[in-house]
């Protein structure tokens, strides 16, 4: 939508809009960059799920207990709340999820938004003012060097996000029980029963590590625009 925004504005404006140039390497790459962005910051940053015990105590036989957790996973805010009003007699202790894991997940949702806003514009840029780009020495150069920063922040990020999300399935998953000291009291017994499916997340990975590939291998449709494989050239070619 804001591409079209984009796109409509350089029109009414008198530009010469090659839709064509989408179809050359350049432009089909970031126009896949721009999908897999918007891909990755919606598999990851709109995810919703909860972990379940089932607990009997003192008065309490087969309670469900939930603990609802969200992007950006900051789960050590998240509390499994007592299964009555008791307590369980005063052996029950609320119990926090352990693990903070928003600044993997951030910094990963954040560099798809931020890829996903310089997709629209270097798209705008490749179609509308195709002519400006080539006959500048210093726009080819700019896109050349914020590729290679972004492709290396998608695998330090994505790295960065697979490991949280190893980690937020060990805290959300049976292993709650085994560190949870309510669980130990006298008379009191936990069941794991489930957690949300993070199939989506797992996606969200997948996703991550393909942007690493398409901006990695965009780096050299990039540098091939600028005066650097141009000279190159003509060292190569001289006697």
């Amino acid at each position: 939508w804001f591409l079209w925004v984009a796109l409509v504005l350089s029109r009414m404006a008198g530009v010469r809009v090659d839709f064509g140039l989408l179809l050359e390497p350049l432009g089909f790459i970031k126009v896949l960059e721009w999908v897999f962005s918007i891909l990755v910051f919606a598999t990851c940053g709109g995810f919703q799920g909860e972990t379940t015990l089932l607990v009997s105590c003192k008065g309490v036989v087969n309670k469900t207990v939930t603990a609802a957790f969200a992007y950006p996973f900051r789960l050590n805010t998240v509390v499994l709340s007592a299964p009555d009003p008791k307590h369980c007699g005063g052996t029950w202790s609320d119990i926090y999820l352990v693990g903070n894991f928003s600044s993997s997940a951030q910094f990963f949702v954040m560099l798809a938004v931020l890829a996903f806003l310089y997709c629209i514009a270097a798209l705008v840029v490749y179609v509308g003012y195709k002519h400006v780009y080539q006959q500048s020495s210093k726009l080819p150069l700019t896109d050349l060097a914020i590729t290679v920063i972004t492709a290396f922040l998608w695998m330090v990020s994505t790295f960065a996000w697979a490991k949280a999300l190893a980690d937020i399935k060990v805290s959300t998953g049976a292993s709650i029980i085994l560190g949870t000291e309510s669980c130990k009291a006298p008379g009191t017994t936990c069941w794991f029963v489930s957690v949300t499916s993070m199939r989506t997340l797992n996606v969200s990975v997948v996703f991550g590590l393909l942007n690493i590939v398409l901006w990695g291998g965009n780096v050299w449709f990039v540098y091939k625009d600028t005066n650097l494989h141009n000279q190159s050239n003509r060292i190569s070619q001289s006697p």
